[in-house]
């Protein structure tokens, strides 16, 4: 009995010495890792960082063209502020006040030096007409077009008052008269403008005083006689006017002098020179007798 006894014990032992030996593994197992350090940077990765870093960043592509000005309508400028005003006016068929200008371009709030400035300018341009104010009534400003022309009556009186038969641009009629293309097409029709046309879209483009009492009618035979009449050729009709003594507009009486040729003159010969080889005068030939 003590044998196994002795055997039971020593079975136990080892138990207890394999079950905390497994206890002390799982504890060990459930311990994190150990965070490796990262590896230092290359030379060549360094290099390549530091030039990235190097390069500008290029902004993102935008629609704005910078190459132009941007239109906002007004601008910080007088003169571009007087462009603004001369476009107001031609917009409007009436006389404007000066505070009404500085209104629509949004220089009411602007001092007097300025605003007295912009006045001035506006009533020296040639494209404005000034009226100075008369008592209780302001002084105003108005468009002057190229011509003070707005209606088809005004059109018919201007042309027949000139005292040449000179035409009007209707390009410059339709700078203080728009609707000046409409009216121009109606007095076509009636007979009372002779229009030019441009080729590409038909436009009008200048205009002559017509008179309807020169239209008449020609008959249709007469017209087909005078068709059919032949001018003879221009050999024969020449030829037919020498016959009778008639000198043809082709040919005129001055007689052409013959040109001259002038001669080019003869080249002189050149005189002798020095002579140097006088040493040997027993020695060479004497040939001037043969000069020409």
């Amino acid at each position: 009995m003590s044998y196994l006894q002795s055997k039971v014990q020593s079975f136990n032992a080892n138990l207890g010495n394999v079950a905390g030996k497994i206890s002390n593994k799982r504890t060990v197992g459930a311990v994190a890792p150990p965070v490796k350090p990262a590896p230092s940077p290359t030379p060549s990765q360094t290099s390549d960082t530091s030039r990235n870093d190097l390069k500008r960043k290029r902004p993102a592509p935008s629609d704005v063209v910078f190459s132009q000005p941007k239109d906002t309508g007004m601008g910080n400028e007088i003169g571009t502020q007087i462009t603004y005003a001369i476009e107001f006016l031609k917009n409007r068929n009436t006389p404007q006040k000066l505070c009404d200008i500085l209104s629509y371009l949004s220089l009411q709030t602007r001092d007097d030096a300025y605003k007295d400035l912009f006045r001035r300018i506006m009533i020296k341009h040639i494209k404005v007409n000034y009226k100075p104010s008369q008592g209780d009534a302001p002084s105003l400003f108005s468009f002057k077009p190229a011509h003070n022309i707005r209606s088809a009556e005004t059109l018919l009186s201007h042309l027949q008052s000139q005292r040449t038969f000179e035409g009007l641009s209707v390009k410059e009629l339709k700078d203080g008269w728009p609707e000046a293309e409409v009216e121009i097409d109606q007095l076509e029709a009636k007979g009372k403008l002779l229009v030019t046309r441009n080729m590409k879209d038909s436009h009008a483009r200048m205009v002559w005083l017509d008179d309807p009492s020169l239209k008449f009618h020609i008959d249709e035979d007469f017209q087909s006689l005078w068709h059919k009449t032949k001018l003879p050729e221009a050999t024969v009709l020449a030829a037919e006017l020498e016959s009778h003594g008639l000198q043809p507009a082709n040919k005129t009486g001055v007689v052409k002098k013959p040109t001259k040729v002038q001669e080019k003159p003869k080249r002189k010969a050149r005189a002798g020179g020095k002579t140097t080889n006088v040493h040997m005068a027993g020695v060479l030939k004497d040939y001037s007798h043969l000069k020409k």
